[in-house]
């Protein structure tokens, strides 16, 4: 069984509930404020954890009181953080949320230390080998999630790119994922640049998803009651899947019900 290392966000969500989302210029008065811990690599690297896979991150906090709750929390779910570096002088990244009453949300991310990730922090894949999984998205330096995906195919491991929130990653870079993971608006996005990566894998929500000629029902809700990190979570499910060997479908099985259940807790993540 390989590992999967996250490289990616770390963010603390501050989320209000609305019961619909503003117009621009309007101004709603919404529930109490809630605070979660969230960021998209975060989310992922708790996903694939809670699946049984062997999870190490690589990314930054901030010299705060957040940052010291991060790491505890990470390491709650047994991820290694030894590779989470600590920025001086700035805040971990924060993302405010706005979910209505119908489970959908709206969302502005303050990147925080997530902006200051370097190649630099990247060394530790190195010791990367075939069978393991590099999980990469899009919430910190494009250049950084492009070398590390480069350094992956280096070494024989498998990169799995989320392209969320929407970059348009050089063509070679998107060649070498495998697979490359999108929603219908992010594939659109793809289509409309021109890119046609070899391997992507197209969630669409309460459809499924596609992966090359696999297609996978998605998994039953009784009640959405957030979906926030639903996606996160069914790439950090799909990742520890292919870790561990699973076939296409298999994983993409496992991420499918993964998500479905994520949508019925508050927040992008679970309690530990």
């Amino acid at each position: 069984m390989g590992s999967v290392v996250v490289v990616g966000s770390l963010n603390i969500d501050s989320v209000v509930e609305v019961e619909r989302h503003p117009r621009p210029g309007e101004t709603l008065i919404g529930g109490d404020l809630e605070k979660h811990f969230g960021g998209k690599g975060a989310n992922q690297a708790v996903a694939a954890a809670r699946a049984g896979a062997r999870v190490s991150f690589v990314g930054r906090v901030g010299d705060d009181a957040d940052g010291d709750r991060y790491l505890e929390r990470l390491a709650a779910f047994g991820i290694d953080t030894a590779h989470v570096s600590r920025s001086t002088g700035v805040a971990t990244g924060h993302a405010a949320i706005a979910v209505s009453a119908d489970g959908e949300n709206t969302i502005i991310v303050s990147p925080g230390a997530n902006g200051r990730v370097t190649a630099g922090d990247l060394a530790p894949l190195s010791a990367l080998g075939p069978g393991d999984v590099v999980l990469c998205s899009l919430e910190i330096d494009p250049t950084v999630v492009a070398e590390a995906v480069r350094i992956a195919a280096g070494r024989g491991a498998r990169a799995v790119v989320n392209l969320a929130p929407y970059v348009a990653l050089p063509a070679e870079v998107l060649d070498l994922a495998d697979p490359v993971v999108v929603n219908e608006h992010e594939n659109e996005q793809l289509v409309a640049d021109g890119l046609a990566p070899r391997s992507v894998l197209v969630t669409l929500g309460g459809d499924g998803s596609r992966w090359g000629a696999e297609e996978v029902a998605a998994g039953r809700v009784d009640e959405v009651v957030d979906t926030t990190g639903a996606g996160d979570c069914y790439c950090g499910t799909l990742a520890a899947a292919l870790a561990a060997g699973a076939t296409a479908g298999d994983a993409m099985r496992a991420a499918s019900e993964a998500a479905a259940l994520a949508v019925t807790w508050e927040g992008a993540q679970p309690a530990v």
